[in-house]
């Protein structure tokens, strides 16, 4: 096909002054030049001093027409790094000149580096980019990470790094390589290219499941509730945030990443509808699968034990029908009047994760029980009486020996809903409040025999304290013991 000098076609139409039509031309040399360096990476450079603007011009209309093929191949995607500038990201533990926007690309020099974070925290996505390593090149991707503390904990970080190069070959753990969710899930090798080629990579977040394609190789495809192992649930909280930024952790050697661009997932699904792995224990229409705590001294688990089967079951006929007295299921929510005793599972759980929704008036008190050992605390954090430190929710109340307050103050406004995400596993707990971690790791003591370990097994409960109270959205993920763990 004969291509018409476009110059050409434009005098005969508008019939420009040349240096007008000089203007235009460059004013459109200049916009299609951007367009094509933000799909593709090129810098004017990489066109050869041979082309002249009109020329450009010419090779960019065709380029662009590509460009436009690969963007509609990636629809609903958003460029996060404009290439010139550091809008929307920000510097944590800078070293250095940290990151620069330089000629389109985002570069790490060696002596810079720190964590570049987005400023808008993301939960389920699709993170596309390209990088190139130097030799030893190691970065990481922070994703769902909190700003403050080590992303590779508090969050999960994405290893980049030049695996096989001099300092690191052969002195690596499996889940140190590149790709790898550092520290707990190892990727496959054989993906990068070699120091100086660009590569490209692909990481989707969506709920629990983790997948990293790089060079269009898939070398992590996992289900994060796969992961069983104590030490491993303990030391990385992070596994469990639903949200948080997206950063490259920069490690004192020089990368440089471009074509920046995420998709944005659906999140959660309509109330009472557990995520997957996860089982619900409040159909958001009954209370099938709950009971009555017994009245004291019988609300003691020692205590409980000692009862005989006669006894027991009386005791507990008489809870179930307080229980029926005051908790109803009003418009999908758990809803108590205050009057009566508190709620537990007709089932005890050992290892777990819990996800509950609640939701109190002004100076209301609750709490969660976890192997019926109080508490996870629920109260108001302006409560003069009772709270008179302004102290959040989250904290484990009984605590002697132990932390028993929470690290901020994470609560919504009293009258909104707030959302737990409780790990028990072992003797520790985490607790999220609204996606923050408050508690990191600590041990639940044992309220009923304060010389014993928290029990090894019991029932969930939702505490009261004569308050009016609501509860949705209550899912349970049994974590399986190994044998030497239990």
């Amino acid at each position: 096909m004969q291509i018409q000098n476009p110059n050409s076609e434009l005098r005969n139409n508008f019939q420009m002054p040349i240096r007008e039509l000089e203007k235009r031309d460059r004013r459109c040399f200049e916009v299609l030049i951007s367009a094509i360096r933000d799909c593709f990476g090129f810098r004017i450079s990489d066109f050869g001093f041979w082309l002249s603007p009109r020329r450009i011009l010419l090779v960019s209309a065709l380029l662009l027409h590509v460009s436009l093929s690969t963007a509609a191949q990636e629809a609903g995607f958003t460029r996060i790094f404009d290439g010139a500038s550091l809008n929307g990201w920000t510097h944590i533990n800078k070293r250095g000149p940290g990151y620069l926007a330089q000629d389109g690309l985002l570069v790490c020099p060696a002596n810079g580096g720190g964590n570049l974070f987005t400023e808008k925290e993301y939960e389920n996505f699709v993170f596309r980019f390209e990088f190139k390593l130097a030799e030893n090149g190691n970065n990481g991707i922070g994703i769902r990470s909190p700003l403050d503390g080590r992303a590779s904990s508090l969050g999960m970080e994405i290893q980049i790094l030049h695996d096989d190069g001099p300092e690191f070959k052969d002195k690596l753990r499996p889940a140190q390589y590149h790709g790898s969710v550092y520290d707990i899930i190892p990727a496959t090798r054989g993906s990068l290219k070699p120091p100086g080629e660009w590569n490209s990579e692909e990481i989707l977040a969506d709920r629990r499941h983790i997948k990293v394609t790089v060079n269009g190789q898939v070398i992590v495809d996992a289900n994060l509730n796969d992961v069983h192992d104590p030490a491993t649930l303990q030391k990385h909280p992070g596994l469990l945030r639903e949200r948080g930024h997206i950063g490259f952790l920069g490690h004192g050697t020089h990368l440089e990443f471009r074509n920046i661009r995420i998709k944005e997932l659906p999140g959660r699904v309509q109330d009472n509808t557990p995520p997957p792995g996860f089982t619900a224990l409040f159909n958001g229409r009954t209370i099938e699968g709950w009971k009555g705590l017994l009245a004291p001294p019988n609300d003691n688990p020692s205590k409980r034990a000692q009862l005989s089967a006669a006894e027991r079951a009386a005791a507990q006929a008489k809870a179930d029908e307080r229980m029926r007295a005051h908790w109803k299921v009003v418009d999908g929510a758990l809803e108590f009047d205050g009057q009566g005793d508190s709620l537990c599972t007709m089932k005890d759980y050992g290892d777990f994760e819990l996800l509950v929704d609640w939701k109190i008036h002004e100076n209301g008190d609750s709490g969660i029980y976890l192997r019926g050992s109080p508490q996870v605390q629920i109260w108001d954090p302006k409560n003069p009486k009772y709270n008179p430190k302004h102290v959040g929710s989250g904290g484990l109340f009984n605590n002697q020996k132990n932390p028993s307050t929470p690290s901020k103050v994470a609560d919504k406004p009293i009258g909104e809903w707030n959302a737990f995400r409780i790990l028990m596993v072992g003797e520790k707990a985490h607790v999220f409040l609204n996606g923050e971690l408050v508690v990191n790791n600590v041990t639940l003591e044992n309220y009923w025999e304060r010389d014993q370990p928290i029990y090894p097994t019991g029932s969930i409960e939702l505490q009261n304290h004569g308050d009016k109270l609501y509860f949705k959205n209550i899912y349970v993920r049994e974590i399986p013991r190994s044998r030497i763990d239990q």
